[in-house]
């Protein structure tokens, strides 16, 4: 019925109107839900053709109310238009013919100028739709077209025509060669599903046109009415221009599929999804219809894989289609490295967050099954699926339901996250280990610091390749029991473990000394290799910070008053004076160096652990994924970092720092050596007064060896000042670099380190540049 009333158009002359009417019944065949069409046609049709009769029987005829016209009018043309109301009548006369005579004349030179006749033409036209050569239009590899042959003698006007019909042919050629291929490719596995969807649906839109190309076929066996003829001749012939007509809309849908045929030949998968849509941004709906539904089957199998990965964590893609993609990895590193979005197969009507959220979606459901043994994600996903509704169904998704998929996508993420949140923090733990990394490694359990450096100092004064690990790993143990460690887990006591770093030929101990806790599948995809290296080397600024306090502790230990007071130097009138200045420099230059490790110990364990650590726990509690619980833990460790002065940024003011703890050190070994110089003078003195009662009563013995003792001890006592002397020296430029370096540095913290070490701006009035 629809070709009817298409077909009567056209016969008619009303090639516009047939166009608008294909174009209409289109748009009715594909957004309306009504069934019966054929009677809906037949009635539009039946009032029209009862409205046309109706017309033309109401015309009155020009008879009685004209006057009677010369017999000698052998024919005549008449036009009237007539009014019921007061009208006009209007008649012309064509008493000669001239009409007539001149489409004949027209007609007959058409027929000389055309060596083939029309409907010849109007065959070889359909054979080219085909991509078939004609007997005259034949396909020109020059000029990579179809042409009607050039020594055919034709009207231009007809040639143009023909040239402008064999586009078409040119089209379908390109649009069956790529079909051809990509089955060819097919059988030889080079083309994905997105491919073979995308061949599939272009070889149904060459199905339909073959249907409208037969319907033409057996119009075309129609003769074609001669030009002023008036013989009655059948409607439905078929001209060129007709042909025009019907071509018209198949036109218009070849050449959209052979502008994507060149867009998407050297594509696939999800690139070529996002080029076909990338084509549909189209204000014509025809066009935008004619999209959607190619769309909707190239979409169908990479829809299909991201409903396969979010719901399932599969990813099935033998043809590497898909925006995801992964690669063999070890266990730990299968959150950080096993999955990563490619970026030229995500199609662009899925945005970049979107395509986040599907990766970490999947990722966490293999991060589940894989790392952690669980398979309670089963029934998050499924609880996930039943919530967003049948759309989540195989094969439920495609192209234009991207609200739908989004939907899916985040409800599955929500409950799939807060299910891989659930086994970290309860069945692994976390949180324990990061605390008790925190104790040992960022030295937070002052007992079992100081116990053990106590224990292990003797150790750690040797060179480095004369220690044995297996002996300092009974000292470890010994440290756990004799401190309030020894009531932590027993499976974190296991992982502490002694680690001697890598040492040159004059290292000691304490150089290459360090403690490692061991992580275990799954949190070694926090505490991964790279962020155990960083905790080791806050581990190893920390444990010569606290080395520093614990030298100073013993040099108090042996300078503190009451033990110079028992000193017999301290007796001997001629030394005392000397004895006692040069112990009170010990003291002052032992106060300036305790002040400063005791402030800056208490910046680095309160404003910088505690602190950081505090955040850390608030922000650990509020993840809602892995990522965030990343996130949170890299930015708790990059806070020690620059907070410690052991960034990247900071390494000039590192270094001062460490010169200053040289220092320190120097001065506690100077201190060892002096006091156990003056210890032998006091036991020599003692066993000079001993010999002296048993040799001779006179004591002028005596008088000499104490003179002796007395003038080593005023040799030593002015060697020991010289040497406070170069230390003090020293320490006080060093400090001074460290405190002009501070205000440089670009974490606010430091300015509270800065305030805590100059609160009285004491050495700012001594520095150089105030």
């Amino acid at each position: 019925m629809a070709e009817s009333i298409k077909r009567t158009l056209a016969l008619s002359g009303r090639h516009a109107d047939a166009l608008s009417f294909a174009d209409l019944y289109s748009k009715l065949t594909h957004r309306s839900s009504i069934k019966n069409r054929w009677a809906l046609l037949y009635l539009l049709k039946s009032i029209a053709d009862d409205r046309r009769k109706s017309q033309s029987s109401s015309i009155p005829k020009v008879s009685a109310g004209l006057p009677s016209l010369p017999l000698s009018t052998p024919k005549k043309t008449l036009a009237s238009q007539t009014s019921g109301r007061g009208g006009v009548l209007l008649l012309s006369k064509d008493p000669d013919n001239i009409r007539e005579i001149a489409l004949r004349e027209f007609g007959d030179l058409v027929s000389e100028e055309t060596e083939v006749s029309e409907s010849a033409l109007v065959r070889d036209v359909l054979y080219v739709s085909q991509g078939i050569d004609g007997r005259y239009v034949k396909f020109d590899e020059k000029s990579d077209s179809y042409e009607l042959l050039q020594s055919l003698k034709v009207p231009r006007s007809t040639r143009i025509l023909v040239r402008k019909l064999a586009e078409l042919g040119f089209l379908f050629r390109k649009v069956r060669n790529y079909i051809n291929d990509s089955m060819a490719r097919f059988v030889a596995e080079e083309v994905g599903t997105v491919g073979q969807a995308f061949a599939s649906a272009l070889q149904d839109e060459l199905s339909d046109f073959y249907k409208l190309l037969a319907v033409l076929e057996s119009q075309s066996s129609t003769p074609i009415p001669m030009t002023g003829s008036d013989s009655g001749s059948p409607e439905n012939y078929l001209s060129l221009r007709r042909l025009a007509v019907w071509l018209a809309e198949p036109m218009v849908r070849m050449r959209l599929m052979a502008v994507l045929v060149d867009k998407c030949r050297d594509l696939k998968g999800g690139a070529m999804a996002g080029a076909i849509h990338g084509q549909s941004q189209h204000g014509d709906p025809l066009v935008q219809e004619f999209m959607g539904r190619l769309l909707r089957r190239v979409c169908s199998p990479l829809f299909e894989m991201v409903r396969s990965w979010v719901l399932e964590g599969e990813l099935e893609d033998v043809f590497n289609e898909f925006f995801i993609v992964s690669q063999p990895v070890k266990v730990e590193a299968l959150w950080r490295e096993g999955y990563r979005i490619q970026s030229l197969m995500l199609p662009s009507f899925i945005s970049s967050v979107l395509a986040q959220r599907i990766l970490r979606t999947g990722k966490s459901i293999n991060f589940l099954r894989v790392c952690c043994e669980d398979n309670g994600w089963a029934d998050a996903a499924a609880e996930a699926a039943a919530h967003v509704g049948t759309t989540t169904r195989r094969g439920g998704l495609g192209y234009g339901e991207t609200d739908a998929l989004e939907a899916l996508v985040i409800e599955a993420a929500k409950r799939i996250d807060r299910h891989l949140m659930d086994v970290v923090h309860g069945k692994y733990r976390f949180k324990d280990h990061c605390l008790a990394i925190k104790r040992y490694l960022l030295l937070g359990q002052g007992d079992f610091v100081q116990y053990l450096m106590d224990i292990v100092g003797p150790e750690l004064s040797e060179p480095a390749n004369t220690i044995s690990s297996f002996q300092l790993a009974g000292l470890l143990e010994t440290a756990i029991r004799a401190s309030n460690a020894q009531y932590d887990d027993r499976d974190i006591l296991d992982r502490l473990k002694v680690r001697m770093m890598e040492h040159g030929d004059g290292d000691r101990g304490w150089d290459v000394f360090a403690l490692e806790y061991g992580a275990r599948v799954p949190l070694d995809t926090v505490f991964t290799a790279s962020v155990m290296k960083r905790y080791h080397r806050i581990f190893n600024f920390l444990w010569k910070l606290k080395r520093v306090e614990h030298a100073l502790i013993r040099v108090w230990k042996t300078v503190k008053p009451n033990c110079i007071i028992s000193c017999s130097l301290a007796k001997e009138p001629a030394v005392r004076v000397q004895f006692v200045s040069v112990l009170r420099r010990c003291q002052v230059i032992w106060n300036e160096m305790n002040h400063f490790v005791t402030n800056f110990q208490d910046y680095i364990m309160f404003q910088v652990l505690e602190v950081s650590w505090a955040r850390f726990s608030e922000e650990m509690d509020a993840a809602k994924d892995l990522d965030d619980l990343l996130a949170a833990h890299d930015k708790y460790l990059g806070s020690i970092v620059e907070k410690s002065l052991l960034g990247e940024r900071s390494q000039g003011i590192i270094k001062t720092l460490f010169v200053l703890f040289d220092h320190i050190l120097k001065f506690r070994s100077l201190a060892d050596r002096w006091f156990e110089r003056i210890y032998e003078l006091q036991n020599r003195g003692k066993s000079s007064r001993a010999k002296s009662k048993d040799l001779s009563k006179s004591g002028s013995w005596f008088d000499g060896g104490r003179k002796s003792m007395i003038q080593l001890a005023g040799d030593f006592l002015k060697k020991m000042g010289e040497d406070l002397d170069v230390i003090a020296k020293d320490y006080s430029s060093s400090l001074d670099a460290f405190i002009s370096q501070l205000p440089l540095q670009q974490h606010v913290d430091l300015k509270f380190l800065l305030f805590r070490l100059d609160f009285t701006e004491y050495y700012s009035r001594l520095s150089p540049s105030k």
